[in-house]
């Protein structure tokens, strides 16, 4: 993995910003800082306002773990192309089956980590995010909420930033639903932002030449091609689109 700003770097984003793509964000950790409590999560000023302008001159969308509305909500404002939740799950239609088996779960996990202080179960419609950022024993914790998973048979479950999420077997993931949007949008290429374990689903895409992908963060484990330094820095590759494409293009739909 190479830093993004280096001759390397800004030579691969310059040629795909010259090419007819996709560029594709994360939410939380990429477009807005990790904070403490997931409910407060934002963007800056300064990066909804670069945000605007890159959308102004590419298609944009943001697939991100959050459920779609709360992702309307914090993006309200910016001319996104599309916007998809729950890990890819969730695009414009409604996954009943899926809701429903992700109901069952809460029970299982509220028994099983009952006696675990600063344990959330998050229910996202389509997925659960269990999150121990605010447990006193991390480890104990994490434990804890692997076991509980397993215990709800066969599932997907992702390691993220003091946070587990669990999905349903065989449900997209991000590298299928940046794959959908980039052929819904007939683009030819993709620029792909993010930061956790969720996000290795679109980096481990092999696919030379159509897709760019950035990680948020150096990571030796990562499949990612490039990386910037941290979230703060995110300011600065929008900043980079902005200037390679100087002019803004006409306005197009809102989100699907």
């Amino acid at each position: 993995m190479r830093s993004l700003f280096s001759p390397a770097g800004r030579e691969a984003l310059r040629q795909f910003a010259w090419s007819n793509v996709l560029v594709a964000f994360d939410f939380d950790g990429t477009l807005a800082p990790i904070v403490p409590a997931p409910d407060k999560a934002a963007m800056r000023g300064n990066t909804r306002r670069l945000l605007r302008a890159v959308v102004s001159r590419y298609p944009c969308i943001v697939i991100s773990g959050r459920g779609r509305p709360d992702l309307r909500r914090r993006l309200h404002g910016v001319s996104l192309r599309g916007i998809v939740g729950n890990h890819g799950i969730e695009h414009s239609h409604a996954t009943p089956r899926l809701a429903e088996e992700v109901k069952r779960w809460e029970p299982v996990l509220g028994r099983r980590l009952s006696g675990f202080r600063g344990v959330r179960v998050e229910n996202k419609s389509s997925s659960v995010a269990v999150h121990y950022r605010r447990s006193r024993e991390k480890k104990r914790a994490r434990a804890a909420i692997l076991r509980a998973a397993a215990a709800l048979g066969s599932i997907r479950v992702i390691g993220g930033k003091q946070v587990i999420d669990l999905l349903p077997e065989g449900a997209p993931h991000k590298g299928i639903a940046l794959e959908r949007e980039r052929d819904r949008l007939r683009s030819d290429t993709a620029i792909y932002v993010g930061d956790d374990g969720t996000d290795e689903e679109v980096f481990g895409l092999d696919q030379p030449g159509r897709l760019l992908t950035i990680r948020v963060g150096p990571g030796r484990a990562s499949q990612a091609a490039y990386y910037i330094e941290s979230q703060a820095a995110v300011d600065e590759l929008l900043a980079e689109l902005v200037a390679l494409r100087p002019r803004a293009q006409a306005t197009q739909a809102g989100p699907r």
